[in-house]
């Protein structure tokens, strides 16, 4: 039973985890790619977005299985050969990016529900995400899927319990509803730009088994991660469209339930989702420093993962500080999507399948070692 889990479907819990937290689980990425069109339009939007993550999960998959290409360095290398390193540029502007999210959105919750001022709540999420990042794989492979446990329990309740409450006005949206705008290509950019997830899930592919495994996990994980994000888009038709212009819309829609401790617990899993998720982008960096050291006969260590996600989180955090989650989202987020379509979804579509098919090696193989 732990093979199959963790075969088929480990990696879409990581997945989901790692994505979650960039933004839509506090509901915000949700007003800008998908509410802003509707009701229908946000559903149809949504769908795009699962379709496009399922394939090109399950490309990404297969590819990292065929090469042995369990971290994103020699993983990019056997695509893009001697540009793999236009990828890493990209890849450290993107988690940058959604670091900076997270540290907004944690000091925008923390000074919300203690009035304190913002940056303890960015603070408290450096310490957490570095602690994670200092134990390596084993330990985050288990936090970040039994925390994904936690966090679907608890957005069902949460959905439930809107539906319960606002129903009518859920309803009501949804018979209104039309789409509007480009749906569509607002779907596949916000699964281009949050597909960078794969990056983190790479560590735990080294239990895929065969070709069978890597589409079914892959395809499996496109479903798993948008889930959560269905569930909060339902949740967010109950106040259309006054949320969308809301940080963080999720707190709106709690805030309406009327319960303490449920607004409580729900904070405690947010910000458990934003560790998941700047601990599986720190992870992929330490993953790829630490095999370059190992390749060199040295030890990576522990010192030396702690101190590379003190680096990102500080750089991330000023920027949060300096910009603002709303402008994060609207205007980074877009713009590096196309670089990551370009660099990332072309060559897979392509150069990958190529590969995958024709089950050709670019590189020597590379064994994955936990740490």
């Amino acid at each position: 039973m732990g093979s199959v889990f963790r075969r088929y479907l480990l990696p879409g819990f990581i997945f989901q985890s790692v994505t979650i937290g960039g933004g839509y689980g506090t509901g915000r990425e949700i007003a800008e790619f998908f509410l802003s069109h509707g009701a229908v339009g946000g559903l149809l939007g949504l769908c795009v977005t699962t379709i496009v993550w399922s394939i090109m999960l399950a490309i990404c998959f297969e590819f990292a299985r065929i090469h042995r290409s369990f971290d994103y360095r020699s993983f990019f290398s056997a695509l893009l050969g001697p540009f793999w390193r236009v990828f890493e540029a990209l890849y450290l502007m993107i988690a940058l990016l959604i670091l900076s999210v997270l540290g907004s959105a944690a000091g925008e919750m923390i000074a919300s529900a203690f009035g304190v001022q913002s940056y303890w709540g960015s603070f408290m999420l450096l310490g957490a995400i570095g602690a994670l990042a200092f134990f390596g794989g084993r330990i985050i492979e288990k936090t970040l899927a039994w925390w994904s446990f936690l966090l679907y329990a608890v957005y069902g309740v949460f959905l439930v319990w809107i539906a319960a409450t606002h129903g009518n006005a859920i309803a009501d949206t949804l018979g209104a509803g039309a789409a509007a705008g480009p749906w569509f290509f607002d779907g596949v950019r916000y699964a281009a730009y949050n597909l960078i997830a794969f990056v983190a899930v790479l560590f735990v592919l080294p239990h895929l088994e065969s070709r069978r495994d890597a589409i079914a996990s892959g395809f499996l994980a496109g479903l798993i991660g948008i889930i959560p994000g269905v569930f909060i888009f339902i949740a967010m038709l109950s106040h259309y469209p006054a949320i969308q212009s809301e940080a963080v819309p999720v707190l709106t829609l709690l805030e309406s339930l009327n319960s303490g401790w449920f607004f409580a617990l729900f904070q405690i899993v947010l910000f458990g989702t934003f560790v998941e998720t700047g601990v599986g982008i720190i992870h992929s960096v330490n993953e790829r420093a630490a095999n370059s050291v190992r390749e060199g006969g040295a030890t990576f260590p522990r010192w030396a993962r702690f101190a590379i996600a003190a680096a990102l989180l500080l750089t991330a955090i000023f920027l949060a500080q300096w910009i603002g989650i709303i402008d994060l989202i609207a205007k980074g987020y877009g713009a590096l999507s196309y670089g990551f379509i370009a660099v990332v979804a072309v060559p897979l579509l392509t150069v990958g399948v190529y590969k995958i098919i024709n089950r050709t090696t670019s590189r020597p193989e590379s064994k994955r070692v936990f740490s």
